[in-house]
């Protein structure tokens, strides 16, 4: 993308573009499991960490702070499905102990900052 070109208000926020990021490693996550799953869980864990970001850049375009943290708070939900599916392929041994140590790691980091984001469209004048 041209560094010149104008940016939308999401494309500046650093935890849209954390997000954006985590939706390449959970696509390379998903990518080992069986072929079985491609319109069960793969499906479901890549249409929920898209979401996140979505759910981020969808609510910047909102005119009150209040509509943009209620989209905030559907992007934390979203990130908690992810985790949730984290597990499930954990437990079915599709993904290592590690790589789901490395998704909580990152949903962390990511859910620090969309708390933060809240918090503070809540809160200013």
């Amino acid at each position: 993308m041209d560094e010149q070109a104008y940016l939308f208000n999401f494309e500046k926020l650093e935890v849209w573009q954390d997000a954006r990021k985590f939706i390449s490693e959970v696509y390379l996550f998903a990518e080992k499991f069986p072929k079985n799953e491609k319109f069960g869980l793969t499906s479901q864990i890549q249409r929920a960490v898209v979401s996140v970001a979505a759910n981020i850049a969808e609510g910047s375009s909102r005119f009150s702070r209040k509509d943009f943290a209620r989209y905030v708070q559907i992007s934390f939900g979203s990130l908690m499905e992810v985790l949730s599916h984290g597990y499930v392929a954990y437990d079915q041994k599709y993904i290592k102990r590690e790589e789901l140590i490395e998704i909580r790691t990152q949903i962390k980091k990511i859910s620090n900052k969309l708390n933060s984001l809240y918090r503070s469209l809540l809160n200013r004048n």
